[in-house]
């Protein structure tokens, strides 16, 4: 493409070849915009120079494609040949009239540059090894772009020297990937370039401070809100939720009914037993209960938003727990926490208090629940506890009678011990995510699956649990606003307490518990 014009005084924009050249000059912008842009190569800029009679001096700026200085002698030769070069005219009117107007020129170098950017944006692929797994932009009628223009007002504008310096750029999905060195405290740089952002774009974009699992450096992305909406349930999820929490009311009722458990096709017939289930299932229900509040309280405290919890039934111990969703993005690690940790330390505090009272109090009707003692070596907490607090009384296979309280608040424990396995999108899994970060916890995830699918070998409730984790919450979860600054070490005392808990309760008992035995090895 070749485009010939004239100019007097200010230079104007003459035009923009999309092969070999991008010319900004432009009189009322200021140096630092037009220098930005300028690059041309020797080849395709030829000056013609007319002087005449009356002393003034004509310019012609010429813009053609980049050959071999052969061919562009050929062409232009070619191009005199046919009249395709035109002479400059003396007269002030033919040269306005032969001249393109600034204001088209510039309408016109706009278009050009849109329509390039276009067509070099579809043209390449977005970066793989995405620093937000778990998000899954919204399928739009319309592909959503961040415009160049708006990139170039994220570079110079909302990111700089005194937060993250931008070194190279990746498209994302809809949006930008800026890969740069971070400045400062990572809390302080999010907060000053979230503001910049909000100033300049409103609630338009939404800003990530990840670290990229490729190579374990901060990143910065930007992506449209839009791309990001919630979805949509086909059923209301208060009524899957509702459907969920009837079945579990009568797995808790059924699990404290031995007479129904080993036939459970009579439980239709004999319904009127379930009422002597009642009072083990309020007791394992205000557990639960209690677990979903401090979820709920500590959330609200944070602002973020949960969805209705989904208790998951068991026939073996009456529930596993509740399936509660994350509706907002959360801003950080330490929010996380707090949120993933309140839930197990209402129900781990709970528990134990009814566990030591079921110790303390004797049975209502003098005889209580008869269980063998090797029953307490399933369990590293409540075994000790019971050794401590029962001391001789506690023999290898003697037949001890314990108020029912003691399993009823075990199996409460239990359900806490589960969810608190440090895995996918359980609180433990949560937790561990919020403690050391998107990589460690993609270890701990597949650890912990590893190990529950061997302990389902010998049990039929780690099989049921590694099913229900693998199937609905292996996770990844999803990013947070700002996950590199650590949180604080007061929660992480308070993350780590959880999970040490959760392995108290599930690992065995490994040493005797009368002297006997223990004198004979």
């Amino acid at each position: 493409m070749s485009v010939s014009a004239t100019f007097r005084g200010n230079l104007v924009l003459l035009s923009q070849c999309s092969f070999c050249c991008d010319i900004r000059l432009q009189p009322c912008l200021p140096p630092s915009v037009g220098y930005r842009h300028l690059r041309f190569s020797t080849n395709s800029l030829k000056i013609v120079q007319n002087r005449r009679s009356s002393g003034k001096r004509d310019i012609a700026c010429r813009v053609t494609e980049p050959h071999s200085e052969q061919d562009g002698d050929i062409e232009e030769k070619e191009a005199h040949e046919n009249g395709k070069t035109q002479s400059l005219e003396n007269s002030p009117e033919q040269n306005v009239s032969q001249s393109l107007d600034g204001e088209q020129l510039n309408k016109f170098e706009d278009e050009n540059l849109v329509q390039n950017n276009e067509q070099s944006v579809d043209n390449i692929e977005v970066a793989s090894g995405s620093p937000l797994p778990g998000v899954k932009p919204q399928q739009l009628e319309e592909a959503i772009k961040i415009p160049k223009e708006t990139i170039e007002v994220l570079k110079n504008q909302v990111f700089g020297f005194d937060t993250f310096f931008i070194t190279s750029q990746d498209p994302y999905e809809g949006g930008v990937l800026f890969k740069g060195n971070l400045r400062g405290q990572a809390a302080k740089s999010y907060e000053k370039i979230s503001r910049r952002l909000q100033d300049k774009f409103g609630d338009e974009y939404k800003l990530f401070l990840l670290i990229n699992p490729e190579d374990d450096k901060p990143v910065a992305v930007v992506v449209p809100r839009s791309t990001l909406q919630p979805e949509t349930a086909a059923v209301p999820e208060w009524l899957a939720a509702g459907a969920f929490g009837l079945v579990t009311v009568f797995t808790l009722l059924l699990r404290n009914v031995p007479a129904l458990q080993s036939n459970l096709l009579s439980t239709f017939d004999n319904l009127n037993l379930l009422k002597d289930g009642l009072p083990g299932a309020l007791v394992t229900a205000l557990i639960l209960g209690i677990h979903e509040l401090g979820h709920y309280f500590a959330a609200k405290d944070t602002g973020v938003k949960l969805g209705v919890p989904y208790f998951v039934p068991s026939w073996q111990i009456g529930s596993f727990g509740a399936i509660t969703r994350i509706r907002n993005i959360v801003s950080n690690r330490e929010d996380l926490l707090k949120v993933a940790a309140a839930g197990p330390i209402a129900g781990f505090t709970l528990g134990l208090v009814l566990l030591l009272l079921g110790f303390f109090l004797p049975p209502s009707d003098g005889i209580g629940t008869v269980v063998d003692a090797s029953v307490f070596h399933e369990s590293f907490l409540a075994g000790g506890i019971a050794k401590l607090l029962l001391g001789n009384v506690l023999k290898e296979g003697t037949p001890i009678s314990v108020n029912p309280l003691v399993i009823w608040a075990w199996a409460g424990l239990l359900i806490n011990a589960i969810n608190s396995i440090p895995a996918g999108e359980l609180d433990g899994g949560r937790i561990a995510f919020a403690l050391w970060g998107r990589k460690a916890s993609s270890r701990f995830t597949a650890a912990s699956i590893v190990l529950l699918g061997l302990s389902s070998l010998l049990n039929d409730v780690a099989f049921y649990w590694v099913v229900l984790i693998f199937f609905l919450q292996r996770g990844p979860i999803a990013p947070l606003s700002e996950e590199i600054t650590d949180p604080d070490d007061k929660y992480v005392a308070l993350g780590v307490t959880v999970l040490l808990l959760g392995l108290l309760v599930c690992l065995p008992y490994p040493f005797p518990f009368t002297d006997e035995v223990l004198a004979s090895f």
